[in-house]
């Protein structure tokens, strides 16, 4: 395990190999340095896998400190990685899933403008990613945490010279930020009551000097839960999501299965035991979750763009975790993390070949029969939306999402399970949705299979993990986090088991009803008012980015506008156009004449002579 540091250590060379490179090196060397340096994590993170289960450290976690950041005042964080079941679940997830993206990227960017300066960015993406899961410090955790927020900028304004994705990069960017000084300041709160930043040390001190709800306790918990759910694209600061498609299709798989979205999410559950004295908080750590599966459940209904359609599914999805982690589902909402990312890396990867295939076409309506052409593809969305839509029994979202879903009945809270059994509905609906619409009916482009291993082994992999045997890997969790209520199981966790699968089928069943073949009575739904309305609604996620225009953006600019008036700056302004009007008038007395250089001489010397003696008493 003493490797460990290797896994941040890898991609952090590729990036400075790649950055400093400056665009020269050919794209199959791009490709191996971005490629391989991932590939040498992902083998380092699997043989510490074996080594912490072969000889488990003592405690069950294990450090390594690398060196000393600061020591200011008695504030001494040092960059020290912490691994136990948590992070080794998290650092298999990145290290793993992110091989298989990059090396599927390889692939899908040939021939881009820049395929060197998209590994660098990628290479750094993975190394922040990492800092932020192996952190033993929430300081430390925190640089990963912008590292990660500063890397979505580059990579989703990755085609920088369209003003569209400038404008969605600068969106990620600026709604994250909002979550990050909240997350700040919850740090500010920690720090200044309890002295340290050290995880470990947080959840040992944090229940002897507070009891459960106090005041400063329940505002640096809400403190974070803001941090998360900026970086987790939940409500209310979920707006940035489904822009961030702007970037490569490679970057949608990074962002939503394998980094970033996910960080809230590990955030939480990192610091699990600050939220368990704060119930109040924990409480609306599921209601956040609960309400935002729902609505980004039926935002995803009506989207026409098949990268869209996926992040609103991330969005549910992870929605799902927040439910989990909000009624005490610690395990589960890992488990579904894990799983999530094998199915959502699978089905945005698949995208990418659908979309290169189409002539980067992203509108489905203008796809259709797409299976015949394109069957790995096509295997690609069965599996992975069967997982998404929780087929049972054969797939592995069946069996953590199912989790989640006996979590929320057994703890009590049938509001966030109806919540789930909802969102379980619409995902099968929009999912199949989206197959049958692509995959079937009447072809209307032309399409071109892609070739070569980079294309088809992360697909073929990924397929794998998607089924039940993706759901055969156990996250080692024990005395990580807390045992929740209802893992016992029992008669009601078959019949709620059976219920979810039913509803999934049902989804699924009522999809190939209402697209497949004409789709008729879609239409004439779409074309009556409620149905005009309801889908306009849905189609812009409910308004909350007018919403915020509104609130935030016009206001904004209207103080700009104001402020830009302001009579104290144009009082200020005033000593600087002085200056340059005496230098004005000035320059003008430089004429180059002796005839009026002498005269100036004569006559300064005489109006000093006449202040002298003027001057005089």
């Amino acid at each position: 395990m003493n490797l460990l540091f290797l896994t941040c250590l890898f991609p952090l060379l590729g990036w400075l190999a790649l950055a400093f490179s400056r665009g020269r090196c050919s794209e199959n060397t791009a490709a191996l340095i971005g490629v391989g340096s991932v590939g040498l994590s992902a083998l380092t993170a699997a043989w510490v896998t074996w080594q912490f289960n072969v000889a488990p450290p003592a405690g069950g976690a294990y450090g390594q400190l690398l060196w000393q950041w600061m020591a200011v005042d008695g504030f001494a964080p040092s960059f020290t990685l912490y691994l136990d079941g948590l992070s080794l679940t998290m650092l298999g997830v990145v290290t793993g899933v992110g091989f298989l993206i990059h090396l599927f990227a390889s692939w899908y960017m040939r021939g881009e403008e820049g395929y060197s300066r998209f590994f660098a960015y990628t290479n750094l993406f993975i190394a922040s990613m990492l800092f932020l899961v192996l952190g033993d410090n929430l300081l430390f955790l925190y640089l990963g945490w912008e590292g990660v927020g500063l890397c979505s900028y580059l990579l989703i304004g990755f085609y920088f010279k369209h003003r569209a994705n400038g404008n969605a990069a600068l969106k990620a960017f600026i709604v994250t930020r909002v979550g990050d000084v909240f997350m700040a300041i919850g740090l500010f709160i920690l720090f200044s009551r309890l002295g340290t930043l050290n995880i470990q040390e947080l959840l040992l001190l944090a229940p002897q000097k507070y009891v459960a709800g106090d005041s400063w306790l329940w505002l640096a918990t809400l403190m974070l839960l803001g941090g998360a759910v900026g970086k987790s694209a939940q409500l209310p600061l979920q707006t940035w999501l489904a822009d961030a498609m702007a970037g490569p299709t490679p970057v949608s798989a990074l962002i939503h299965a394998a980094t970033m979205v996910t960080a809230g999410v590990y955030l939480i559950a990192r610091t699990h035991g600050l939220f368990l004295l704060t119930p109040e908080i924990l409480e609306l750590v599921g209601l956040v979750g609960g309400a935002t599966l729902v609505l980004a459940g039926f935002a995803a209904l009506v989207q026409t763009d098949i990268k869209r359609i996926l992040a609103y599914s991330t969005m549910s999805q992870i929605g799902y975790m927040f439910l989990a982690l909000g009624v005490g589902a610690w395990s589960a909402a890992i488990f579904h993390l894990m799983t999530h990312a094998f199915f959502k890396a699978l089905l945005f990867l698949a995208a990418g070949s659908v979309i290169n295939a189409c002539h980067h076409e992203q509108n489905i309506f203008k796809m259709g029969g797409l299976w015949r052409k394109l069957p790995l593809a096509y295997a690609s969305f069965i599996v992975g939306g069967a997982a998404l839509a929780a087929l049972p029994l054969v797939t592995a979202g069946f069996y953590s999402k199912d989790e989640i879903l006996w979590e929320a009945f057994a703890s009590g809270h049938s509001g966030l399970l109806y919540a789930g059994l909802a969102g379980a509905f619409l995902t099968s609906i929009y999912t199949f949705r989206l197959i049958f619409i692509a995959f079937h009916g009447e072809a209307k482009t032309e399409a071109h299979a892609g070739h070569g291993v980079a294309h088809w082994l992360p697909l073929a992999a990924l397929i794998v993990l998607s089924t039940f045997i993706g759901a055969l890997i156990s996250p080692p969790l024990a005395g990580v986090l807390p045992q929740s209520v209802g893992h016992a199981g029992g008669a009601a966790k078959h019949s709620l088991e059976l219920a979810s699968g039913l509803i999934a089928l049902a989804g699924i069943l009522l999809a190939a009803l209402l697209f497949l073949g004409r789709r008729r009575l879609v239409g004439a739904v779409a074309r009556t008012a409620p149905g005009r309305l309801l889908g306009a609604w849905w189609l812009a996620a409910w308004g909350f980015d007018w919403l915020y225009d509104k609130l935030f953006v016009r206001p904004y600019l209207l103080a700009c506008r104001l402020l830009g008036r302001d009579p104290i700056d144009f009082s200020i302004g005033v000593i600087p156009r002085l200056a340059r009007g005496g230098h004005g008038v000035l320059s003008r007395s430089e004429t180059g004449q002796l005839r009026w250089y002498a005269a100036s001489i004569v006559g300064g010397a005489v109006l000093v002579l006449a202040v002298v003696l003027l001057g005089r008493p």
